[in-house]
């Protein structure tokens, strides 16, 4: 540890190693770090002085809250709430057996039947009950810590509020990312022609991959789909192309290294995000728009803070197969207005979603508690 005082990020060894959209999130927040942050990142608190930091930013994630439960205030912390956990115990906000969003806030009973009906989440009693404890926990340690929480979006501060932290312990900050290293320009005539749209994440049910495979076979050749990802889904996903007819109109690419996706990025007229759960963020939506591409969203969770609608995208109800093949058809079939989007997608993110400007408010923030 160095002997002047500074701010470490913390989160779980799980988060550290297989992080996901968290772990990408604190790298892009080292790439911008100040002279005040550590380059080293924290995975446990215990027995550790914590007097000798200048702040601790705590990041939520996974099943794991031990952080929480190591604090004990001897210096400044914050916490980011980058998922559902504290308030939801199956961490989906959906009820995958109904297709729909959650609406319920958190109860023992209300739970217990998504987990064991609704399908929600593990419907193993031990599993379901520890679930519930960990969420339990977690919004326990918030309220009694009065620890302020940084929330990704408007969404997860209504969801967090509604399960019992005050209006006055949560600050929303909306996600950053780095501007890619290569030029992108927008949408240009011969790219429109290709029409190609590209989809990237994990292939699980959630993720609404069906649906847009669905809504792609109510569009005409020679729409293509690129399917930049992987998942357990996949192969359910491939059978289901095949019955629809669309197979040979769609490429399935696997993972994808950064330079494959800033690819097929600059290969297709728009990003299709069809997911059908509570989307805390949308963090793929400004990786389209720092690429010069509009994008066609699902209208659940924290999306439709991401996505300005006929603006820089169109966002359309999730499971609606008719209003997702439109969408796609309109920016088809209308190069200027798909280039319009292009644009003012890149205008927005360069104004308001770079990882530069995100930290400028976080350092706002960080300044509100250190003393």
């Amino acid at each position: 540890m160095s002997s002047q005082k500074l701010i470490y990020h913390c989160c779980s060894n799980s988060i550290s190693q297989n992080g996901g959209g968290v772990k990408t999130y604190i790298k892009n927040l080292f790439s911008y770090k100040t002279a005040d942050m550590s380059d080293n990142v924290i995975n446990s608190l215990e027995n550790i002085d914590q007097s000798q930091f200048k702040l601790l930013h705590l990041h939520g994630g996974g099943r794991d809250f031990k952080l929480l439960e190591e604090v004990r205030r001897e210096c400044p912390v914050v916490y980011t709430l980058h998922n559902h956990d504290p308030y939801c115990p199956s961490g989906t906000k959906y009820l995958s057996n109904n297709q729909v969003c959650c609406s319920r806030n958190m109860s023992y009973l209300p739970c217990i039947w998504g987990h064991l009906i609704d399908g929600c989440g593990s419907r193993r009693p031990g599993q379901m009950i520890t679930n519930i404890r960990h969420s339990y926990q977690q919004i326990r340690n918030l309220k009694l810590l009065k620890i302020p929480v940084l929330a990704t979006s408007n969404y997860m501060s209504q969801q967090i509020i509604k399960n019992g932290l005050s209006t006055e312990q949560i600050t929303v900050l909306p996600l950053g990312i780095s501007v890619p290293r290569n030029a992108f320009k927008p949408l240009t005539w011969d790219v429109h022609q290709n029409q190609k749209i590209l989809y990237v994440g994990r292939i699980v049910p959630y993720k609404g991959l069906d649906w847009l495979l669905k809504a792609l076979a109510q569009t005409e050749f020679p729409i293509h789909l690129d399917i930049a990802g992987e998942g357990w889904a996949r192969p359910q996903m491939e059978k289901l192309a095949n019955n629809l007819g669309i197979a040979k109109r769609i490429t399935w690419h696997g993972w994808c290294s950064t330079e494959k996706l800033d690819v097929l990025y600059q290969q297709c007229f728009a990003l299709i995000f069809p997911s059908v759960w509570s989307e805390p963020a949308g963090l793929v939506t400004l990786e389209a728009y720092a690429r010069h591409r509009p994008v066609i969203a699902s209208a659940v969770g924290g999306i439709p803070e991401y996505v300005a609608d006929r603006k820089t995208g169109i966002l359309v109800p999730a499971n609606n197969i008719k209003k997702l093949a439109s969408a796609i058809i309109e920016l088809a079939q209308n190069y200027q207005k798909a280039r319009r989007m292009s644009e003012e997608a890149n205008i927005w993110f360069m104004k308001e979603f770079t990882i530069g400007i995100h930290i400028q408010r976080l350092q706002k923030i960080y300044e509100q508690y250190i003393t």
